[in-house]
């Protein structure tokens, strides 16, 4: 299974999400679940509006490699810019999780390097896969995010 995290901070932050899905799954492979949208603090450059973010599951027949092509290829078409690393941007969407796969080049390190520092992605992460073990850490998302010792905003929002 292929873990995705989507995050938009600028727009309409719920219909990019939407259309993001929409795309991942004509592009990707089948959504087989989403997780609850969460109103979330920017980390790393902090001065910035609040994200949306969004964890997918998505069963896929393609590489990695393809998925990291074809994610960038949909921020692109959504109207992401990148200005400044961790700054605010239409559209994020990085891959968390390849299945137990242990990916590391200069283009891409699978499971994501910082997956385990931050809530905004273990907590949505939890909510669909509590019980998935990292493959690098050999610990659960649940496990993870109990361990996390980062402490900015993760909100519910109100399913629609």
């Amino acid at each position: 299974m292929l873990y995705l995290l989507l995050g938009a901070n600028l727009g309409d932050r719920v219909a990019t999400l939407r259309r993001a899905i929409d795309l991942i799954g004509e592009r990707v492979g089948v959504v087989v679940q989403a997780s609850g949208l969460y109103e979330t603090a920017p980390w790393g450059v902090t001065d910035q509006p609040a994200f949306l973010n969004q964890v997918l599951a998505v069963d896929t027949s393609l590489t990695p490699e393809a998925v990291l092509i074809q994610t960038q290829a949909i921020e692109q078409e959504l109207g992401r810019v990148r200005h400044e690393k961790w700054g605010a941007r239409v559209i994020d969407i990085d891959i968390l999780y390849a299945g137990d796969r242990v990916i590391q080049t200069p283009a891409l390190t699978i499971p994501h390097p910082f997956l385990h520092e931050r809530r905004f992605t273990l907590v949505p992460l939890a909510e669909i896969a509590p019980d998935f073990v990292h493959p690098v850490r050999q610990q659960t998302n649940r496990t993870l995010l109990a361990a996390c010792t980062d402490t900015s905003d993760v909100i519910a929002l109100p399913a629609n």
